[in-house]
């Protein structure tokens, strides 16, 4: 009986610390340490609206803007995973061809960079490679009527790195080069 009392006391006792306390201190010291980090790093508009996360990827179908990944999880946060569709499934390869046939279309000549027609392993990835980006630069600067020149000065300045330098690979937020260039030259209506 005393090793029966000593259990339960241990699972409240551990349930307490583990399931309240601890998760209480780590969330409040986020806050107050890495406040932008713990609440999602979202976008908000001037008005306060939020407009999006620098973490999620987002849609975009018009021409004048950068096209993100594809997105196995319809760009769903609550339904983040991948195809899990392996390299020999028909679906998968008739998908891929299609969407290169596309691009390839849209941008004669020039090898289509992988991933514009291939999803993340969440589908939610908000950053292309500058491979990608430079792709996209005659359709975004033709339609926004820019020289693809400042085009490229716009994602170069939103190419960020690797991570401490060795981390990672050089990446394009999608949706912050989207807002940039709204700001600098906004779509006509």
């Amino acid at each position: 009986m005393k090793n029966f009392v000593t259990a339960i006391l241990m699972t409240i006792v551990t349930t307490v610390l583990l399931g309240l306390v601890y998760p209480l201190v780590v969330t409040g010291l986020a806050q107050v340490i890495f406040p932008d980090q713990a609440n999602g790093q979202l976008i908000r508009r001037a008005d306060g609206t939020v407009i999006g996360s620098r973490l999620i990827g987002q849609p975009f179908s018009s021409p004048g803007y950068f096209r993100s990944r594809p997105s196995a999880a319809n760009y769903d946060a609550a339904a983040s995973s991948g195809s899990n569709l392996g390299p020999t499934n028909q679906k998968l390869i008739d998908r891929v061809k299609a969407d290169v046939e596309k691009l390839q279309a849209e941008n004669p000549g020039k090898p289509v960079p992988i991933d514009l027609v291939t999803t993340s392993g969440s589908g939610l990835d908000p950053h292309l490679s500058p491979a990608a980006a430079e792709f996209q630069v005659p359709r975004v600067a033709s339609e926004r009527g820019m020289s693809e020149t400042d085009m490229r000065e716009v994602v170069a300045a939103h190419t960020e790195s690797r991570q401490f330098g060795f981390l990672g690979e050089a990446r394009v937020n999608v949706l912050e080069l989207n807002l940039d260039l709204d700001n600098r030259k906004p779509m006509k209506p």
